[in-house]
């Protein structure tokens, strides 16, 4: 939140602006913030199964207890920190790089940020009110239906709140890179993280409705005596796994894909090039995004699905490698011959590299069906995911937000504290994953609480553990790393890096109506083209004129806070009726706040042109 804005008006109103704000760049930064939490909370979990699992036979945590901190790490990482920090860097950029003022529905926008934040929560109040979910960040069945107290509800009206939020994000995002493009951007010359969040978002809209119906009956099993996963009832428990991995397989590439558009972005900027084979690029993500729909069941290979299936999973999985691969090539290409600049996003990218292609060499490996009989269930398959999740998400997580700091707060990261920071996260990353590999093919299972003495293990999981404290103190430098910045750095102009795309051809931080004028595309790398040309910024596409812009609303924030309130209700109405009060209380605000949306004119404002002359002439006067 920009500390000049603050200055001007006391706290009370900028909290007001911010639960009330339709602007993309605020909610961008209510994303930040909040997955930014999130990833701690996910994080400081984590280092606590690392202490637990440091020596033979350690009691740090109690057995139920580390069922629920696996739980809740997996769960937190994926759900409340990954997701809403990618979907702060789509808010951010995605308008700017096509040239529109807002996304196409800032109401929804909104809206689906608190439905995020209020499912997260949900979740991790689970850990003040008697247990957390404890039956693996993937729920199955019959472990989750059986689960005593009230961990998994909450697993299941967070994440349903959660996901909602989800769903509508990718649904606005869809239909803003659909529709909102400016003249002259066509599909074939967006940048590549628009064109990644477009995939992503058709992702979303196919893969979340999966979710959301295994977590319905899931919810109808446990709140309300359904049997659906009951076998001894006539249910299937096996249907809960492919339901959840027909949405789980497609969402970890909801989770890189995005990513994979910075780092082409990135390369492309720090390269001082054109992005090698940009068609084939394009073709590629599509392609990830197709047949990340049919490899759902090479989680399940030891289900006993037969050697028909399996062998068509296996398959199709191994053909994902090659659009992968493509990419990876053309990165490389990128830089090849390039005028490289090593900025601290440029090192985050070229780590990303090797690191996530070890992480697709053992997806390989997972993937033939025979051999996943001895993979399967042991730490080679945690070491496996997370290099591609920490190796390729997180690493590109922090390869944006150096990138796009300076667009969304005016000032680029201080350097020396960003390489600074990176070198004990990349060392300690590979130190705890690569080790886990071998602990794995020696026999270690996942999700065990302890492993005793004399197995041979001890030694990898102390390694592992150091590894993790490493990854923990680059963590806390990046964070000193912002307070820093925001404290003592020079605010920067509106083109630090030497952009190549829309988003570096306006002020830094934006002004709320993005472009004073519509720019006019001329090609890739549309800001580049008017460079060559000699000129300082985009050809507008229009006169200026009057702008249009949405007005702010607390509606999204009620409408969620309406399904906060509901979700208590169901999870205890189990125990007693009364508590469907808080459900008929909380649908009330919901619905009511849903009926004053459709009632109530909501036309926006205008700023004028007299407006606009005059931040033109502060801008000149810079």
């Amino acid at each position: 939140m920009s500390t000049a804005l603050a200055q001007k008006r006391g706290l009370g109103a900028v909290i007001w602006d911010y639960l009330t704000t339709v602007d993309h760049k605020k909610i961008a930064h209510l994303y930040l913030v909040s997955g930014g939490l999130f990833f701690l909370i996910g994080g400081l979990e984590a280092m606590i199964i690392r202490i637990q699992l440091m020596k033979p036979d350690n009691d740090f945590i109690s057995a139920g207890l580390y069922n629920e901190m696996i739980t809740m790490h997996g769960t937190t990482m994926i759900f409340l920190a990954a997701m809403p920090l990618i979907f702060a860097l789509m808010n951010a950029v995605v308008p700017l790089q096509i040239g529109a003022r807002d996304v196409a529905f800032p109401f929804l926008n909104s809206l689906g940020f608190w439905l995020f934040l209020f499912g997260g929560l949900i979740l991790n109040v689970s850990w003040f009110t008697g247990g957390a979910p404890d039956a693996g960040w993937t729920n199955y069945a019959p472990l989750s239906t059986t689960s005593p107290g009230h961990g998994v509800d909450y697993y299941v009206m967070g994440l349903q709140i959660s996901g909602a939020g989800t769903l509508i994000g990718g649904i606005n995002f869809l239909v803003t890179i659909v529709n909102m493009r400016a003249p002259g951007m066509t599909y074939m010359r967006m940048p590549l993280f628009t064109w990644s969040v477009f995939v992503t978002s058709t992702l979303i809209l196919f893969a979340f409705p999966a979710l959301t119906v295994g977590l319905f009956l899931m919810m109808f099993d446990r709140m309300f005596g359904s049997a659906f996963f009951d076998v001894g009832l006539g249910g299937n428990a096996i249907i809960w796994e492919h339901l959840f991995w027909i949405f789980g397989h497609p969402e970890v590439y909801i989770l890189i894909l995005p990513l994979f558009g910075a780092f082409s972005d990135i390369f492309s900027t720090f390269s001082k090039k054109r992005l090698f084979g940009y068609s084939a690029m394009v073709f590629a993500t599509v392609l990830i995004g197709f047949l990340g729909f049919m490899v759902w069941a090479h989680h399940m290979f030891t289900v006993g699905m037969g050697p028909i299936a399996n062998s068509i999973f296996a398959v199709a999985t191994m053909a994902i490698a090659v659009p992968t691969g493509i990419k990876i090539f053309n990165w490389l290409f990128t830089m090849w011959g390039g005028q490289i600049k090593m900025t601290s996003a440029m090192l985050w990218s070229v780590a990303f590299i090797p690191s996530f292609t070890i992480g697709g060499m053992t997806g390989v490996m997972l993937a033939a069906a025979a051999a996943d009989f001895q993979y399967h269930d042991t730490y080679f398959v945690v070491g496996h995911f997370h290099y591609v999740i920490v190796g390729g998400v997180v690493f590109g997580i922090f390869a944006a937000l150096h990138y796009w700091w300076p667009k969304m707060f005016g000032k680029v990261l201080n350097e020396k504290l960003g390489k600074l920071a990176f070198w004990p996260f990349f060392i300690g990353f590979h130190l705890t994953f690569f080790i886990q590999h071998f602990l794995g093919l020696m026999g270690m299972p996942r999700r065990y609480w302890v492993f005793l003495d004399g197995q041979g293990l001890a030694t990898g999981n102390m390694i592992s553990t150091i590894g993790a404290f490493l990854m923990a103190i680059g963590t806390l430098i990046f964070l000193y790393n912002i307070i820093y910045t925001a404290v003592k750095e020079k605010k920067v102009g509106g083109d630090p890096w030497g952009g190549r795309s829309l988003e570096w051809s306006i002020p830094s931080p934006p002004p709320h109506y993005n472009f004073v004028q519509t720019p006019l595309v001329r090609g890739l790398d549309p800001l580049w083209i008017e460079k060559m040309d000699g000129k300082e910024g985009m050809t507008p596409a229009e006169p200026l004129g009057d702008i249009h812009m949405p007005n702010a609303s607390i509606l999204p924030f009620m409408i969620s806070l309406g399904t906060f309130i509901a979700g208590f209700g169901f999870i205890y109405q189990v125990d007693d009726p009364t508590w469907l009060i808080l459900v008929f209380v909380g649908m009330g605000i919901t619905l009511g706040s849903m009926l004053t949306r459709s009632l109530k004119d909501d036309l926006g404002h205008h700023i004028h042109k007299e407006e606009l002359e005059e931040d033109i002439k502060k801008g000149a006067g810079k």
